[in-house]
């Protein structure tokens, strides 16, 4: 089979042997989505080698007694160990032996077929067409959010960065009720969430709202971010850190503040897919605007490279 995989520092499509079901489930994939995570793994982030890719959707083709097989699914994409207390409680996103579908020990979905465990594996209503159902991996990053803060319609809660994340982010936030605000440096990435009726603003001028928001969401990908989100946050309040960056300087930032404040930092990675199924089944949550460009898995490298670009959204996948 085909996959668009890294080695030795090159990313290329090659062929490969195609995966056998064995303890686990074999996935043929119908979309996947490239995201940033793809994008720094394929310049040398976590030290990956294999497969790319973690946001799919397929059909599955072969798995142990037949189970499932024929039906559409989408996947988690953390397979625990199944042994520790962790994995016994239902869940292994946080299992200290877990491989992650294309970013820790495990090939992942840019090819024509995957494997993963059938507990992973999830139902897509037929109502979802797969354009969407690709999206459910990073709209339950966004849903996790709610795991980790409990926010009330009486907050407001202010989102950095007007990328894929952080629209599905201002999006699911906006459902519960509470005051959002997205703050970005696209007009045109503002305007998907204006038409959702969420408040946009710009960085300048967000930057001067200051201690009025009692949840600030980072999820810009830049440290700067992380500087506005607390210049914005009142006292009291919850820094959400939706993204990652690399070359910060902790020393940079203000501990004084976080102190004196009583700022709350809290971490949010993945989240369940299911509350995220059943928004896209409801089409509660605008994806078509997020979609840039489609192509054949053949094309996967220039794929990668189209999704690099300023202004790009989110670029899929086709075997």
């Amino acid at each position: 089979m085909k996959a668009l995989r890294v080695e030795r520092k090159t990313l290329r499509v090659r062929e490969v042997e195609k995966p056998t079901s064995g303890e686990e489930a074999v996935v043929r994939v119908h979309l996947s989505g490239i995201c940033n995570t793809d994008i720094e793994i394929a310049r040398g982030y976590a030290g990956f080698k294999g497969t790319l890719g973690h946001e799919f959707v397929g059909v599955v083709e072969e798995s142990p007694g037949g189970a499932m097989v024929g039906q559409r699914v989408v996947g988690e994409i953390n397979a625990g160990c199944g042994q520790c207390e962790l994995c016994s409680a239902g869940d292994s996103r946080h299992c200290a032996n877990r491989t992650v579908l294309g970013i820790l020990g495990r090939d992942g979905a840019h090819a024509e077929y995957l494997r993963l465990p059938l507990a992973n594996l999830i139902p897509v209503p037929d109502v979802i067409e797969d354009e969407h159902a690709v999206f459910t991996e990073p709209l339950a990053a966004a849903c996790g959010i709610l795991e980790r803060v409990a926010i009330e319609k009486i907050m407001r809660v202010a989102v950095i960065g007007d990328g894929k994340l952080g629209l599905l982010c201002a999006q699911v936030i906006a459902l519960s009720g509470a005051q959002v605000l997205l703050v970005g440096k696209h007009p045109e990435k503002l305007r998907i969430a204006e038409r959702r009726g969420i408040e946009t603003s710009t960085t300048r001028e967000a930057i001067k709202r200051k201690r009025e928001f009692d949840v600030v969401v980072e999820a810009s990908g830049a440290a700067s971010g992380f500087a506005t989100a607390l210049e914005m946050l009142r006292p009291r309040g919850s820094l959400v850190l939706k993204s990652t960056f690399a070359g910060a300087d902790p020393a940079t930032i203000d501990q004084v503040r976080l102190v004196v404040d009583e700022i709350a930092i809290v971490g949010s990675r993945c989240g369940r897919f299911q509350p995220a199924l059943d928004l896209l089944k409801k089409g509660a949550i605008e994806i078509d605007s997020l979609i840039s460009e489609e192509y054949s898995l053949d094309k996967g490298v220039h794929a990668m490279e189209r999704a690099e670009k300023k202004g790009v959204m989110k670029v899929l996948l086709r075997p």
